[in-house]
Parts: structure tokens; C-alpha cells; sequence
């Protein structure tokens, strides 16, 4: 319909298939209807450091029970973060399905890192910011990530580095019992739950300011 999106809440790999794939079929739709293909952008809002949150908490309980595990601790969110990417180039390549609707102005979807900042104190600052420093992306930053970043050295392309490593993660992750299609999707919904508690007491409030203004008009 020619309305530009911001697809938020991502997780998953296999969603953010889906979701790359419903923004190459509506630009599809648009250009058969005659629509500017050239005037479309779009994001999908891919979320980093939750995924670390939950899944260093199981692999804690691991420990626990005798488990080894802290060569993979904090490293689940970037290598996530990592093969979207991946998948993202090989999607939008010149030689792909897109490559027709780029040909006419199309622009491509474009990965937006979410949730960028470090929850856990004994990481750095920046490693969700160092790790996924690539093109045709964006970065939203809070700004205590900001500052850290401005006294950091000058950032370089690496998004593509270790891949074999990042995929090697999930295995070991999956022969501990802590599969990433389960981690992604319980995040889904929390964020979803989250997300919706937030918009609600937004309404709330509008709805009190109203009756607030009513009552002394």
C-alpha cells in the first residue's frame, strides 16, 4: 500500500525469513499495482542482547549441575545477530529475488539492531555495537552506550567475521539441550506481553488526562 514499516520484536532466524520475505512480496504487489517502488523503506528491528540475557541464564543452571559452559556465555546474541546478517546479503543480492524489484528503485529492508545495550556488567559497553558494525544497517543506542562508544577506537567492518564460529555456537548450545528456535521464541512472547502492558497503560494515561480535562473544561 506504499507505507513505509519498521517490523519490530524480531528474534528468530526463521521469522526474520518471514519477515524479509513479506517486505520482497508487498514491494512485489506494489510494483504490479504501479506504486514508486523507489519511495518504500523499511527496517526490521532485530533484537541483540536479550537473547544473551536468557540464554547465559540456562546456561548458569547448566553449571550448576556440573555442566561447562563458559566458553559460551555471552556469545549467543551476536552469533544470532551474525547469521541474520548473513542471511539479509544473501536475500537482497544482486542475483536473488529482490535483484528484479532493485533494478526498479526497490530499496533494500534494511536490519536494525535492537536492544543494544549491555545488561550484564561483566561484558563491555559496546560488544553489541563492535560486533555488528556493518552496511545497510542502524544501530539504536542508548545513551550510556553512546558515551562509551565515543571513547572507543574508531569502529571496522565486523559483521562477517567467525561465522563457522557462530554457527559451531548453536550446535553446542543445542548438545547442552538449549535450542535457539525455543530461546527466540519464548522472547517473542515475553516481548510481545511487554510491548502490550506498555501500549495499554499508555491508553490509560491518555484516558485519565481526558477525563482530567473534561472535568475542568
Amino acid at each position: 500500500d506504499g507505507v513505509n514499516v519498521n517490523v519490530t520484536l524480531i528474534f528468530g532466524l526463521n521469522m526474520y525469513e518471514k519477515v524479509m520475505q513479506a517486505y520482497i512480496d508487498g514491494l512485489t504487489r506494489l510494483d504490479k499495482g504501479g506504486g514508486d517502488l523507489s519511495r518504500i523503506a523499511s527496517v526490521a528491528s532485530f533484537f541483540v542482547s536479550r537473547v544473551d540475557s536468557l540464554v547465559d541464564k540456562e546456561l548458569e543452571q547448566k553449571r550448576s549441575a556440573g555442566g561447562d559452559v563458559d566458553r559460551l556465555l555471552g556469545r549467543a546474541a551476536l552469533a544470532n545477530a551474525k547469521l541474520a546478517y548473513a542471511r539479509f546479503e544473501e536475500v537482497f543480492s544482486d542475483t536473488g529475488q529482490f535483484a528484479k524489484l532493485a533494478a526498479k528503485g526497490a530499496r533494500v529492508q534494511r536490519p536494525l539492531w535492537a536492544s543494544t545495550s549491555t545488561k550484564n556488567p561483566a561484558y563491555s559497553p559496546t560488544m553489541y555495537v563492535d560486533g555488528l558494525v556493518a552496511p545497510q544497517t542502524v544501530n539504536t543506542l542508548p545513551p550510556h552506550t553512546i558515551e562509551a562508544m565515543l571513547k572507543a577506537q574508531a569502529a571496522s567492518c565486523t559483521i562477517r567475521d567467525d561465522l563457522a564460529g557462530c554457527r559451531a555456537c548453536f550446535d553446542e548450545l543445542g548438545a547442552l539441550g538449549i535450542g535457539m528456535d525455543g530461546v527466540t521464541d519464548k522472547l517473542l512472547v515475553d516481548g510481545v506481553g511487554i510491548f502490550a502492558a506498555s501500549f495499554d497503560e499508555l491508553l490509560a494515561n491518555l484516558e485519565r488526562k481526558r477525563d482530567q480535562v473534561r472535568a475542568t473544561s
